[in-house]
């Protein structure tokens, strides 16, 4: 099984590689509630220390679907399409997605993804807190005066 491999670290931040998106199949991790082996997916809330976010990059070999729907209690996702085309359903609604595609899904959605095509699908889901965001413009940012060391 591949390993995430720790760029950097310090108090503010933890940059991570998880390499070649076409290498995600090297990936798997045993489901926490039913046990079984998922192969083609990679978390990184634990390895990124993150507090707010659950990220994963996701596989789907081609014509097959993910095996199971599922929903959350407290958590929203917004998936990603990032290569690949196929379906996905939120309780009885289906429609087409591909390359490009980006759905988010309250907490008591119903939710799959299937691949129909002949390639490949990759994507990435978002997880947090629903209504958990409080500044969502520009205006949370503050701009610095600080030098690039890449200059």
């Amino acid at each position: 099984m591949k390993q995430i491999e720790k760029l950097s670290e310090n108090i503010n931040y933890t940059a991570v590689n998880m390499g070649n998106l076409n290498d995600l199949m090297e990936y798997s991790l045993i489901h926490p509630v039913n046990k079984g082996l998922i192969e083609g997916k990679v978390f990184f809330k634990d390895v990124t220390n993150a507090s707010g976010t659950e990220i994963s990059f996701n596989l789907l070999p081609p014509r097959s679907e993910q095996p199971y729907f599922h929903r959350h209690r407290k958590n929203e996702e917004t998936y990603i399409v990032l290569k690949g085309s196929g379906f996905f359903q939120v309780d009885d609604d289906c429609f087409e997605i591909k390359e490009g595609s980006v759905m988010r899904v309250a907490p008591k959605g119903s939710r799959g993804i299937c691949n129909s095509s002949d390639e490949t699908m990759i994507y990435m889901v978002i997880q947090s807190k629903e209504n958990s965001l409080e500044e969502h413009t520009t205006a949370d940012g503050e701009r610095l005066p600080f030098e690039p060391k890449w200059r």
